[in-house]
């Protein structure tokens, strides 16, 4: 996201399901928050669309803006729908995968 675009989104009210769209076949990412200390990334995966399992060097809360998602951690699966969340904790596999459309705030905690 370039500096501008930072701009229009500080210190406004926002809706984060509003700040990424849907596409047919596709993920679709944006990223709201870079910094040292971690990011926040909006997606929208349409159905069927997923991340394969792969680990990550730091925690990460998924949380789910809307729709639905079977999350696997460690080889266990868990769905989840629109207003529930899960702390996938670092250098565990993980994947996800769209049961439906659906749309995730992924916040990563660097330490």
């Amino acid at each position: 996201m370039t500096g501008p675009e930072k701009e229009t989104l500080t210190g406004k009210i926002l809706n984060p399901a509003d700040l990424v769209a849907y596409q047919g076949g596709s993920i679709v990412s944006r990223m709201l928050v870079y910094k040292k200390s971690g990011t926040i990334t909006l997606f929208a995966f349409d159905a069927g669309e997923g991340l394969s399992e792969h680990t990550a060097p730091y925690d990460a809360i998924l949380t789910v803006l809307d729709g639905e998602a079977t999350v696997t951690i460690a080889g266990a699966e868990h769905l989840l729908k629109a207003g529930e969340l899960i702390i996938m904790p670092a250098n565990i596999p993980h994947a996800v995968k769209a049961t439906d459309r659906f749309k995730m705030m992924l916040t990563m905690i660097h330490e």
